[in-house]
């Protein structure tokens, strides 16, 4: 199974195991990170998922669509790297991908 790293704004990391095909924000929430509540259930309608992809990894995940720039716009601090990661699904090609989470999540 692909490891995903999600670094808390404080540094705290945690590694975890995700199933393929499931979202990043599944495994999150499936492995208790804390940051990443997905509220509405990975239907791209709360922001609640938001994190930053690694610069390493942005070329390796699947691109923005127009809902989640759309909910982008109203999340906080949002940067250039910013997903919603119930928009990211888990394949094995993105096994070490590291998402880092933003401190107004906390």
């Amino acid at each position: 199974m692909p490891k995903i790293l999600f670094i808390e704004h404080s540094g705290k990391e945690h590694l975890i195991e995700a199933e393929a095909g499931k979202s990043v924000m599944q495994a999150a929430v499936e492995n208790m990170v804390p940051g990443i509540v997905g509220d509405c259930g990975g239907a791209c309608s709360c922001a609640t998922c938001h994190g930053y992809v690694d610069p390493a990894w942005q070329d390796k995940v699947d691109p923005r669509n127009e809902t989640e720039e759309m909910m982008l716009d109203g999340a906080m601090n949002v940067e250039s790297n910013s997903r919603l990661t119930c928009q990211i699904l888990v394949k094995q090609e993105l096994d070490g991908l590291v998402v880092r989470l933003p401190s107004s999540q906390f």
